[in-house]
């Protein structure tokens, strides 16, 4: 009977469950769903990162070479969801791409001159692909955990230039990390009924609500980036709400990520 309600009035069967403060999934409306992570799984890339949250799965890695400046790419296949289709990026893996692209340049997450080798003539440029294995909703917040972590994961070699033909010798069995200044996080959040806020959002969840916002914020509570692709209207007490829960979520996937490098630091 349940299943026969969700699937003839999807909507109406949703907000059977706000009534009473929780979701079809059991969890409470600022309830984020289970985050698990791990590291370096990619070992031809300098840095890599898989995220989990819920059901939706992202992989980030980071190669790092002297080449002309992109920016990051986030690619949504079709191997993940039914809903996205095989040719070039749709507008929501563009939309994504950019996003990314505004945090990490916000957020300031790494400084350029610390890329610097040989300061006016060489430079380490960091191609970070962003893959989405498993679509459930909440793509950002997973993306830009699955990036800071294989940024904090990342070992450049050790470059030197040969003062007698100025060329780069490389040292790949040496290495060193990047020098990560910010921790930028972010928190999802969907609007139902034009007041009613639950955070991480399942993909039916995204579908079904009048607005959608993701709030960035880094260690210290400050304010890095707020997206919001249109949508229903939001109040400034709503807003606050949100910007609240997104500092606290920063400090929980901080943790996550430092005890999960500490755990393969002490493995080595």
């Amino acid at each position: 009977m349940a299943a026969g309600f969700k699937t003839a009035e999807p909507l109406e069967y949703h907000r059977s469950f706000l009534k009473e403060n929780c979701r079809p999934d059991g969890r409470e409306l600022s309830e984020f769903r289970t985050t698990t992570l791990n590291i370096g799984s990619i070992s031809t890339a300098d840095g890599s990162a898989l995220v989990k949250m819920g059901n939706t799965t992202i992989i980030c890695g980071i190669k790092a070479v002297k080449a002309p400046e992109d920016m990051p790419n986030v690619d949504l296949p079709p191997l993940c969801s039914s809903r996205f289709r095989p040719g070039p990026p749709g507008e929501q893996a563009q939309a994504a791409s950019q996003f990314i692209a505004d945090v990490i340049e916000s957020s300031e997450v790494i400084k350029t001159e610390d890329l610097c080798i040989d300061r006016g003539k060489l430079c380490w440029v960091l191609y970070c692909d962003i893959m989405c294995l498993d679509y459930d909703g909440n793509i950002l917040d997973a993306c830009i955990i699955a990036l800071l972590a294989a940024l904090k994961n990342t070992q450049l070699p050790e470059i030197t230039i040969n003062k007698e033909t100025c060329t780069p010798e490389v040292n790949p069995a040496k290495r060193c990390g990047l020098h990560i200044h910010k921790h930028p996080v972010g928190a999802s959040f969907c609007v139902f009924d034009g007041s009613i806020l639950i955070v991480d959002p399942t993909a039916e969840e995204e579908s079904l609500s009048t607005s959608q916002l993701t709030v960035v914020t880094d260690e210290a509570g400050r304010l890095c980036s707020l997206h919001k692709p249109g949508g229903t209207s939001l109040s400034g007490e709503k807003l606050q709400e949100c910007i609240s829960r997104a500092t606290a979520r920063q400090r929980e996937i901080q943790k996550l990520i430092d005890k999960v490098i500490q755990s393969v630091k002490t493995a080595q």
